[in-house]
């Protein structure tokens, strides 16, 4: 297992648009399409991850908690599928069935979304603000395949909620740790 972390973009970065096509629906969305009220969540992923497969289940939980709360909730896969198939758009579709996605799970196949989020690994977390600026960036919490850290979200939790009641997010944040995101050769 790869440990490759996040690369902490600077604070206050306005999110990148995008146009990308969603393994569930077929439908294309776009960074505002994806927005919430209160601020927006994206978040990098893949199918085979191990990484990911061990948070799988808080994520769900964030997002069923924070949907309903005004924050947009959305996933993208940017791995290359020609070295790692497992990680295809037909096999996501599955993925996100299998953990009951109830948000957008877009395939960058381009990889240039990847590229213009600074996105480093699986999972790698963004927190938006309603004005689109970059308020938190990195890891769910401090659980890892193998520590014994049982999963909290506590991370970024604190951050989500510090955005919704208009608290003081810190700064001092910690990068997540994942698998590389596959890059194209």
């Amino acid at each position: 297992m790869a440990r490759t972390a996040s690369k902490m973009s600077s604070l206050g970065t306005l999110a990148p648009n995008f146009l990308l096509k969603d393994t569930n629906s077929g439908n294309f969305f776009t960074f505002s399409d994806c927005k919430g009220e209160k601020g927006t969540l994206v978040f990098f992923i893949c199918n085979h991850c191990p990484f990911v497969h061990h948070v799988m289940e808080e994520i769900i939980m964030v997002a069923n908690d924070y949907r309903v709360q005004g924050i947009g909730i959305v996933a993208i896969s940017s791995n290359d599928v020609v070295q790692y198939p497992q990680d295809s758009p037909e096999l996501m579709t599955e993925f996100a069935f299998e953990n009951k996605f109830e948000f957008p799970y877009l395939y960058d196949e381009t990889q240039e979304v990847a590229k213009a989020f600074d996105a480093a690994c699986t999972p790698d977390f963004f927190l938006f603000d309603n004005q689109d600026k970059l308020v938190y960036r990195g890891q769910l919490d401090d659980s890892r395949p193998g520590n014994g850290i049982p999963l909290s979200g506590s991370d970024l939790r604190g951050a989500i909620d510090s955005l919704l009641y208009n608290r003081i997010i810190n700064p001092n944040q910690k990068p997540s740790i994942g698998c590389n995101i596959k890059w194209k050769k």
